[in-house]
This record gives C-alpha cells, sequence and structure tokens, in this order.
C-alpha cells in the first residue's frame, strides 16, 4: 500500500521513540469508518484486512468509538474480544490505540503502536504516548 512519506516517517519515529516494534496510523474517511494510513511491520495481509476499519470493531475502532485509548496487555491471548485476529498476526504482544484530535475536539485518527513484551501501559504512560500522538502531522 502506497502511505504519505511524511505519516509513514512520522509513524516510524513515533515507534521509535517509544519503544515500540509496530504501528498503524489510520485516519479518519467519514463518520463511520477509519483508513490505514501508514504502518510499520504490519505483514501486507493484516494491512489488507485493516484497510479500512468500521467504528467499534478492533482495538483502532473501539478507541475512535469511545474517544480514548485501548490498550492489551497480551494481543496474542487476548479474550476481550478487542483485539481481532488480524492483530494476533502481528509479531508483539502488548498495544494500544490512541485517538488524536483536531483543533474541534474530533478524531481526525488513531495511532498504534505495539510492544515485543507483555506490559500492562500506566495512566501516564498512556498521557504520555497520547501527547505524543497528538503531533501526527495529518
Amino acid at each position: 500500500m502506497p502511505f504519505s512519506p511524511e505519516t509513514q516517517t512520522w509513524l516510524e519515529s513515533f515507534i521509535r521513540a517509544h519503544g515500540g516494534v509496530a504501528g498503524t496510523v489510520h485516519t479518519r474517511s467519514d463518520e463511520a469508518t477509519l483508513a490505514l494510513a501508514a504502518a510499520v511491520n504490519i505483514p501486507p495481509k493484516v494491512q489488507e484486512i485493516v484497510a479500512r476499519i468500521p467504528r467499534g470493531k478492533g482495538m483502532a475502532g473501539l478507541a475512535f468509538e469511545h474517544d480514548e485509548p485501548i490498550s492489551s496487555c497480551n494481543i496474542k491471548d487476548d479474550k476481550t474480544g478487542n483485539v481481532r485476529p488480524g492483530a494476533k498476526a502481528v509479531d508483539a504482544q502488548a498495544a494500544v490505540a490512541l485517538p488524536v484530535h483536531d483543533t474541534g475536539g474530533g478524531i481526525r485518527a488513531v495511532v498504534g503502536i505495539a510492544y515485543a513484551a507483555q506490559r500492562e501501559l500506566t495512566q501516564s504512560e498512556l498521557a504520555t504516548l497520547g501527547e505524543a500522538a497528538a503531533s501526527l502531522p495529518i
């Protein structure tokens, strides 16, 4: 999938700066759908599956629907139903999807970052990640 070089570069830097191993940027395409805008270490088949995400589906869709970070300490063994099968194919354990707001307070994107090891993200870590995600250039 061809992604915007600026968004792709931003995502690579975001993941590196926060110790992640994989990630995505989904931008809002309409009131009910997100579209994949950048991906790092996401298998091509998974990129196809997550190219369009409806509100409420998977971690990114839930972050979009609830306007709050959605995280899992182990995406491989998640039993909540929040983690879709495609995400489980990513070579990572913990993950979080972070809503990014526009100047009017609406959600303009959802940034996802995944980590190699299982971990529980603290509220402080979520706040730091959310602030960093807000610098998304789109």
